[in-house]
């Protein structure tokens, strides 16, 4: 039975990490998560008398409460999701994303290179550093091409800026000490549990409210989408038997424009809200002024993972956003308690520069 520090993880991919690993494994979790706004422990309601599960509320970044959490709980490997991951909010304040990104990745990293110091036998050759990163390290492709393990980093705007740095932190910390790490760099994640300032929660809820739905420029920005179950399954692979000091990307081979999974959406809630007063839910849809740095397209190859690793996507698009729509519609009252605090549902960043 292995014993996992989880950062992160009651935030939206990190809460889903630790839905999976405790319905799917063996495993004990540590679950570290200083609670900002993305981070709410209603997503993990379900999970509070788990004999498995331990929450700690706590900062990446206090170097004690880490080193103490390693050693108490005899931890074997780590996996950092712990991150500010909205664009829009870097734009507006990128020096939380420096602070929680690069220097709070520092601090994990060397926490365990510690740790891992003190190790012996096999304990020591299985500790594992899993550190959770994204495509948009990569900046922005043209109209073809893909984003592989090798693609140069082109970061554009603060918060993938910061992902990156924290990117090359994990590669040193292996390179120089020998720290057993592992990269994973993933596109855009969708599904239960994500805070609703992120494109598909946040028109699921104003679509449902009747409210305008504000797409960017001309909406043909495009991404990768990934279900989050199948990144959580991708993590779990890569810890179990990927390559220290291997990077591996995660792509859901989804490759759709933002109008056109606001598209998808609006028909999908016209399915299954019959009775709307709001529909065709389509007519809400409202082209606003682009934000700042606002990469064209990202898409992944995730040929590596399942080469070396035997994974892949087992969602579709078309599946992954029915089981999406139909989880938020299920579960209204997470939604209004999630944001009941400062975030009231406005696009951030839009404004500058």
């Amino acid at each position: 039975m292995r014993t996992l520090l989880v950062t992160g993880g009651a935030g939206f991919i990190g809460g889903n990490f630790v839905h999976y690993v405790l319905n799917e494994t063996d495993a004990r979790v540590v679950n570290l998560d200083v609670l900002t706004y993305a981070g709410n422990l209603d997503t993990l309601a379900d999970l509070a008398d788990h004999p498995r599960h331990t929450f700690v509320q706590g900062d990446i970044g206090d170097p004690e409460l880490v080193i103490r959490l390693l050693i108490e709980h005899d931890v074997d490997a780590v996996v950092n999701f712990a991150a500010e991951s909205h664009v829009d909010r870097s734009i507006d304040g990128p020096g939380a994303f420096i602070q929680t990104n690069v220097v709070g990745t520092f601090n994990l990293l060397d926490c365990a290179r510690v740790h891992w110091s003190r190790l012996a036998g096999e304990a020591r050759e299985n500790f594992r550093f899993l550190h959770v990163s994204t495509d948009e390290v990569y900046g922005s492709l043209g109209p073809t091409g893909l984003f592989t393990e090798t693609t140069p980093y082109a970061p554009n705007s603060p918060y993938s800026a910061s992902k990156a740095a924290s990117d090359h932190l994990v590669r040193a910390w292996f390179h120089t000490y020998g720290l057993p790490v592992l990269t994973t760099n993933c596109s855009n994640n969708y599904g239960p549990y994500q805070f609703p300032e992120k494109l598909i929660p946040l028109m699921i809820l104003k679509a449902q409210r009747g409210e305008a739905l504000p797409i960017y420029g001309d909406g043909g920005n495009i991404r990768d989408w990934l279900y989050v179950t199948d990144h959580c399954r991708a993590i779990w692979r890569v810890l179990e038997a990927g390559t220290p000091g291997e990077v591996y990307n995660v792509g859901g081979n989804s490759e759709r424009t933002n109008l056109e999974v606001v598209d998808t959406l609006c028909a999908l809630l016209d399915e299954m809200l019959p009775d709307s007063p709001h529909r065709p839910h389509a007519q809400l849809k409202n082209f606003v002024t682009d934000r700042p740095g606002h990469d064209r397209r990202y898409a992944i190859d995730a040929s590596k993972l399942k080469r070396e690793l035997g994974w892949e996507p087992q969602e579709t698009f078309e599946s992954g956003m029915r089981r999406t729509l139909s989880w938020y519609l299920d579960n209204p009252e997470w939604c209004r308690r999630v944001t009941d605090g400062s975030y009231r549902g406005e696009r951030l960043g839009a404004e500058q520069g």
